[in-house]
């Protein structure tokens, strides 16, 4: 009876190293294994900040002062007033000119025209 105390004390032996290897074998695999990406809360809140950032350009000569989107706005309500459709203006570049008291416009590089300031 001895002998079969042997082998299973062999064979428990020879089981532990492998056991080993194989725990050792899937630390190293965790190690250089990249982790996941994480989402987290905060990154998505201040994505969401960013998009709410709200921007204002004025222009200020003398004691006066323009507020760039209006003078825009006037100039795309001036090219419709001249017949164009709305949606046809696909580029609009205004000039202000506060020493004359005018913003100038081009759209779509080819229509002019100026409003007052």
């Amino acid at each position: 009876m001895p002998r079969k105390s042997t082998k299973t004390q062999e064979t428990a032996v020879k089981a532990e190293p492998e056991v080993k290897k194989t725990a050792a074998a899937e630390t190293a695999a965790k190690k250089t294994a990249k982790p996941a990406a994480k989402k987290t809360a905060g990154t998505t809140t201040r994505r969401k900040a960013a998009a709410k950032v709200v921007e204002s350009v004025y222009v200020q000569y003398g004691d006066s002062e323009w507020d760039v989107a209006s003078l825009v706005e006037k100039a795309k309500a001036e090219y419709v007033a001249a017949g164009h459709e709305a949606a046809d203006a696909k580029k609009v570049t205004v000039y202000v000119k506060p020493e004359e008291g005018k913003a100038y416009y081009v759209v779509n590089d080819v229509d002019t025209g100026s409003v007052e300031l």
